[in-house]
């Protein structure tokens, strides 16, 4: 029998997701992977797996879906409602179930995405040494749905030995922090950046998060060459509104970056969901 995790409700979007693949940006190929890292982490060591292990990603839920072995769960990340074989089942911590269990996660109440890790990973096939989903090259496994089979691997250690780990709270206005970029000399007054509040637009997913808020101005309008494009950077195009540019980013742009957002901000962004506001500090606030 194949040992698998058999999707029923798939959700808006669920993908699998590790820490993805590094050192490939110079062939256009971004790193992609979770958008929420210390959610992945925590959830792999609950379960007993390595680091890297892949999970499933999943953006507001619901999710269903039904184990064909025993071994150990969590659910991180995004807060929700989660039943393991019939019953309720906390929330960043290791749940037991047997084979044929259901595994059912509500729509998420506080932050956006969550993540189901199970003792073993999925074994889906790596590409260029990840399991991750690359949402906008369509690198690695395709976006899970509903009646897929995501093979189970086996798992590697044991458990956590703990009830409930603790987990920051996700959702909510966010404040993240930045560094100047290289083009800042492009607007007028950058510290415009550091006054207002944005909200998180709806058109925003895992290559970037859309803000709408006070336009930045342009001390001109001379064309700048598409360069590099580094995670979390802030990029500002022709509307004056930020963009910042998420795991699925792509490598270069041609629109001037006036700021990257800390990286240990970035979890921070990852739970954020659209309508909820952000403001930013500078590096000496």
């Amino acid at each position: 029998m194949t040992r698998a995790l058999r999707v029923e409700v798939a959700g808006p979007l669920t993908t699998l997701q590790d820490l993805g693949r590094p050192g490939y940006a110079h062939l256009g190929v971004p790193r992609s992977g979770a958008l929420d890292r210390p959610a992945l982490l925590l959830g792999n060591r609950l379960v007993g797996n390595p680091a890297n292990s892949a999970a499933l990603e999943i953006t507001f839920g619901p999710f269903a879906a039904t184990l064909s072995r025993a071994g150990t769960l969590a659910l991180t990340g995004a807060v929700a409602a989660l039943r393991v074989g019939g019953r309720p089942a906390p929330i960043n911590a290791p749940v037991a179930f047997r084979s044929g269990d259901r595994v059912e996660i509500g729509r998420a109440v506080a932050g956006l995405r969550g993540y189901l890790t199970v003792s073993g990973g999925f074994a889906a096939p790596p590409v260029l040494g990840s399991r991750a989903t690359d949402t906008l090259s369509a690198l690695g496994p395709p976006v899970v749905r509903a009646g897929d089979l995501v093979p189970l691997g086996e798992p590697a250690g044991d458990p956590a030995t703990v009830d409930v780990a603790p987990r920051p709270a996700v959702g909510g206005p966010i404040t993240l922090g930045l560094t100047w970029g290289p083009r800042h000399e492009y607007f007028t007054d950058p510290a415009e950046l550091l006054a207002g509040s944005y909200t998180i637009g709806n058109d925003s997913n895992r290559v970037g998060a859309r803000l709408a808020g006070p336009a930045l101005t342009r001390a001109h309008q001379r064309e700048l060459p598409s360069e590099g494009i580094v995670l979390g950077a802030v990029q500002v195009p022709a509307s004056g509104q930020p963009l910042i540019f998420l795991a699925d980013h792509p490598t270069t742009g041609g629109y001037p970056v006036v700021a990257v957002v800390d990286p240990i901000d970035l979890p921070l962004l990852a739970q954020a969901r659209p309508g909820d506001s952000v403001r930013f500090r500078g590096p000496q606030q």
